[in-house]
């Protein structure tokens, strides 16, 4: 069986385990799925949508961020860790959103990848849910489960695991397949005590 014909199934039985995938964290504009992605690096989505709601009625535009207090942004974020960096990047990727981009949030991982504390996996994960393009978001859901399922080989680099599942997924799958890839790695695929005996893909499963 090659990879091909392989990841066809992994993503059909996905299909009925998770039918409506969607991004896990809140937001209403795509600044604000900018800005609640770079709070989760290194925190959990739950905690991220605890503290956005209030912070995203407080502060109601790009141009409302890019002329806060550093200090109001830090006191809203501040149980997400990490959070004077966090706090930084949003104020200035708002101010460089507005200067650069016309208050657009852009459509394209170069562009994306210029505003402050944005990657590659927030840029996908953007062109993706945001524009509707082919996209790869790589996290470590991704990363654990890729290796397991044996879709990419003993790989922890997140760029070489994106170029490696853009080869074999499809094109109008890839957003969706990454968002279901992410519940099933929380779900059943943990990286501790994985729930192997319920695992409907111990067929491909290379640790088993």
């Amino acid at each position: 069986m090659t990879k091909k014909e392989k990841i066809l199934i992994i993503i059909e039985r996905l299909k009925k385990i998770f039918p409506d995938p969607r991004c896990a964290l809140y937001y209403r504009e795509p600044y604000e799925l900018l800005i609640a992605t770079r709070l989760s690096a290194q925190c959990t989505d739950e905690r991220v949508n605890i503290v956005t709601p209030p912070m995203f009625d407080f502060y109601k535009s790009i141009e409302d961020f890019s002329n806060a207090d550093i200090m109001d942004v830090e006191n809203f974020v501040k149980t997400c860790g990490l959070y004077k960096t966090k706090s930084k990047d949003i104020i200035n990727m708002c101010k460089m959103l507005i200067e650069d981009f016309g208050g657009i949030v852009p459509d394209n991982i170069p562009e994306l990848t210029k505003l402050p504390g944005i990657g590659r996996k927030t840029a996908n994960l953007i062109i993706g849910d945001i524009y509707g393009k082919p996209s790869i978001v790589v996290d470590t859901h991704c990363i654990r489960v890729s290796n397991r399922l044996g879709l990419v080989k003993k790989e922890k680099d997140p760029y070489k695991i994106e170029l490696s599942l853009k080869k074999v997924v499809p094109l109008d799958e890839s957003s969706n397949f990454c968002h279901r890839l992410v519940f099933w790695g929380r779900e059943y695929c943990k990286a501790r005590n994985p729930l192997c005996e319920e695992c409907v893909m111990k067929d491909f499963c290379i640790e088993k």
